[in-house]
């Protein structure tokens, strides 16, 4: 009975009023009835809103990388090609990570430990590299990890079969494939190409699962064909190497072009670096010397006022001067040749190199028309190969120069030029007194030049030049195995802080051959030589022999001269040549 009692009562305290309990349903339902409205009213409504929200939330826009045009010698070998590669990037409030996985992880990043922490530890962001452009294999093997949080994204990573062979003409970009030097720099807006976009659906971990649409297609970078011909590019590199590391020389730079098209086929400087290897890239080492670095290029600059002098009536090739007593004072400076030369025809002033002799024939020029055969040749003005940084040089106003200036620069001292610069003002040699612009794409049609002289001085100076090659001329080492040469050494006094250094000096050599028919033009520098020979005859020029040797080969040129024709007798000794 008590029990009973018991239960009645808990049942009496639970139970409710009828009034009570359908005022408690009817707000239910009232309830559900505005949710139900309120839900019509969103699904049917505001579903752009809902759309918007929900987008906002998963639907991203990413972009879509262009493929970068690659870049091949003419023959179509390939300098320069963008292989795809994998980055690894986190969202930090996503990521979730032990202890052994971020050891693993880090130990595959090849990172520091406390690194990868504090990077994935950046709680107000969404997105963090880890590292970029890591080869396929790793990123499987982070992959394999299952780290919630870490994912990957596509990237192309640029790579230089040559190395440091092209690395001065090619150049390298940089970690997000823009160019930083050479062509890769110069030619960038062609290679780059233009970035598309794409919008889709990511999941909370970050990863993409659905592709809602395209935004807009990339549109792929353009190959670009230079001019260089690898294999000679790679003769040039050994060479210029070679004689660099057996001259203790400071630098050196040498330029190959076509004779008749002014195209670069080789170009190459040292000190070098490796475009593949980002330890090995300094300001040092990138400089690309023959495009933006000038000297006083000394004698291989005496033909062309003998050109202009010719050209103008002054002399001609059989025009005897005298040289004695090996000096000659303008104002208050002293001219010197090395040993007294005695009378000297015009040929023989540029064969044997005498700086009375040049100056004689300059003075007797107005300094306008000195000036002029400077100026048509192209010094004092860019090379104009579209390379980033090409150096103006310098040639001063002529109505600025004074007698000794004007005498000076005959022989090449009180002007600075670039390499290219040169190599390119030789072409009015081997064109016949046409002036070629230079180029470091490859051309498909015969190009245009601008006249300079007349055929008949092209052809007069010429032959001077190819004397200079000769036993007695101060460059017999440029002689070439089966082929007539010309050519015109310079040994210059380097300046250093508006002073001629007594000891350091600027040796070259500019020729071209066959000297019958021209086909290659070939301009070798070496700065500061110092393991004891540093005249343009000794140091530069067996440097062009070697590469004129080895490119007319590959390009199957004819031969002009018989096959051993070099002849390497001295009739003056080494100590007296003239630079």
């Amino acid at each position: 009975m008590m029990l009973r009692h018991i239960n009645r009562t808990v049942v009496a305290q639970v139970s409710m009023p009828a009034g009570r309990a359908r005022v408690l349903l009817g707000l239910l339902i009232f309830g559900m009835a505005g949710l139900l409205v309120r839900a019509a009213y969103l699904q049917g409504m505001q579903n752009d809103f809902l759309q918007q929200e929900g987008e906002a939330r998963f639907s991203r826009v990413v972009e879509m990388s262009a493929d970068r045009g690659m870049i091949t010698d003419r023959n179509g070998e390939i300098l320069a090609i963008s292989s795809p590669v994998a980055s690894v990037y986190a969202d930090p409030q996503l990521i979730a990570i032990n202890a052994t996985q971020l050891r693993e992880l880090s130990s595959l990043l090849a990172m520091d430990e406390a690194e990868v922490g504090r990077r994935i530890n950046r709680e107000q962001s969404r997105f963090v590299y880890l590292k970029r452009q890591i080869v396929p294999e790793v990123a499987e093997r982070i992959h394999a990890l299952k780290i919630p949080g870490i994912a990957f994204e596509t990237e192309f990573k640029r790579y230089y079969p040559e190395g440091e062979g092209t690395a001065h003409v090619v150049g390298f970009t940089d970690i997000n494939d823009q160019g930083q030097e050479g062509v890769e720099r110069g030619w960038n807006a062609v290679l780059a190409g233009e970035i598309g976009s794409r919008r889709v659906i990511k999941d909370n971990k970050g990863r993409i699962i659905e592709d809602v649409e395209n935004i807009r297609a990339p549109k792929p970078g353009r190959d670009v064909a230079l001019s260089l011909d690898r294999r000679i590019q790679h003769i040039a590199h050994r060479e210029l190497k070679k004689a660099v590391a057996i001259h203790k020389a400071k630098a050196g730079s040498i330029v190959v072009l076509d004779a008749q098209t002014g195209e670069v086929l080789a170009l190459t400087n040292f000190p070098v670096y490796n475009p593949n290897s980002r330890s090995s890239i300094t300001s040092e080492r990138i400089r690309n010397r023959a495009l933006t670095d000038t000297f006083e290029p000394g004698s291989t600059l005496k033909p062309f006022p003998v050109a202009v002098a010719i050209e103008t009536g002054h002399v001609n090739p059989g025009t005897q001067l005298q040289t004695s007593p090996g000096t000659f004072k303008v104002g208050r400076s002293v001219i010197r040749d090395v040993s007294d030369k005695g009378m000297l025809s015009v040929a023989e002033i540029i064969q044997v190199s005498s700086n009375v002799g040049m100056v004689k024939i300059a003075l007797s020029l107005p300094s306008k028309t000195l000036w002029e055969i400077y100026d048509n040749v192209g010094f004092g003005m860019p090379a104009g190969t579209g390379y980033p940084g090409e150096a103006n040089g310098l040639l001063r106003p002529y109505n600025r120069w004074r007698p000794v200036e004007q005498a000076t620069m005959s022989f090449g001292h009180g002007i600075s030029v670039s390499l290219m610069q040169l190599a390119r003002a030789y072409t009015i040699f081997t064109t016949g007194g046409e002036l070629k612009p230079v180029t470091l794409e490859k051309q498909k049609f015969p190009v245009m030049g601008q006249r300079v002289i007349s055929k008949e001085t092209a052809m007069a100076v010429s032959q001077m030049l190819e004397m200079a090659t000769l036993p007695a001329g101060t460059a017999p080492l440029a002689q070439v195995n089966g082929y007539r040469v010309a050519g015109k050494t310079g040994t210059a006094h380097k300046l250093i802080d508006g002073k001629y250094a007594k000891k350091q000096y600027i040796s070259s050599f500019v020729g071209y051959a066959p000297a019958s028919n021209p086909r290659l033009i070939i301009a070798v520098m070496l700065d500061e030589p110092s393991a004891g020979k540093y005249f343009g005859g000794a140091v530069a020029a067996p440097v062009f022999s070697q590469v004129m040797s080895g490119a007319l080969r590959i390009l199957n040129v004819p031969h002009d001269a018989a096959v051993n024709n070099i002849v390497r007798y001295l009739s003056v000794s080494p100590e007296e040549q003239e630079g």
